[in-house]
């Protein structure tokens, strides 16, 4: 990997870019101290501090994506989607996925984006707190996972809606196990008018009928 490629990385890993600087100050710190030892000690208070900074910031985007928060903090490296005249724009996140904040029913839950995914999928949670309605006459799926096949229930949303973009009566399984992850997946972004992905940001542009107003 060269530094140009290496630079581009910790451009997109805002907090590994924390981690590695403050594990470079640290030690250049302790190289110090051996000359001048009070230039030392604050080198390596400083790197010390960059690093709790780093977990803290790692915990706050991990109970992010678990708890159901809404809240979006693109100033600690967290990217939010935004709405960019006829595009809804989502930049990848620091694990190299696509998530959005979306509303089921009005319930706030976070998205997976996954192109491999056939149909979107939510949890048993995510369908109990955004009342999804099950289908009069059940019906149940087969589901090939990584951990095997599971049965999944088809049920429909009523509606979904994240960033310029609603689907109603969309077609999704409720999966065993997915526990508060949701995943959105191709039979959501078939019905766009496009999608692409130009670099590090995914680009969603809804048909005409598909728009709404952007989520405050």
């Amino acid at each position: 990997m060269s530094f140009r490629e290496l630079f581009d990385y910790l451009s997109t890993q805002p907090l590994l870019t924390l981690a590695v600087v403050a594990i470079f100050i640290t030690t250049m710190g302790g190289m110090v101290k051996r000359s001048v030892p009070s230039l030392g000690r604050l080198m390596q208070g400083a790197g010390h501090l960059g690093l709790v900074a780093a977990l803290l910031l790692t915990i706050v985007q991990v109970a992010r994506f678990t708890t159901g928060n809404e809240l979006a903090m693109p100033q600690l490296g967290m990217p939010a989607q935004q709405v960019e005249g006829l595009e809804t724009r989502i930049p990848m996140s620091g694990n190299g996925h696509f998530w959005l904040q979306a509303s089921v029913n009005g319930e706030p839950r976070h998205f997976l984006i996954d192109t491999g995914a056939t149909l979107t999928a939510i949890s048993e949670e995510t369908a109990i707190a955004a009342r999804v309605p099950q289908k009069s006459v059940r019906q149940v799926m087969n589901m090939r996972t990584a951990n095997g096949t599971i049965r999944a229930e088809l049920v429909t949303i009523e509606e979904l809606r994240f960033g310029n973009i609603v689907a109603r009566d969309l077609d999704a399984v409720i999966a065993p196990g997915l526990d508060d992850t949701n995943v959105i997946g191709m039979n959501l972004l078939s019905r766009l008018a496009s999608w692409r992905v130009e670099g590090q940001t995914l680009i969603l542009v809804p048909r005409p009928a598909q728009r709404a107003q952007p989520e405050s």
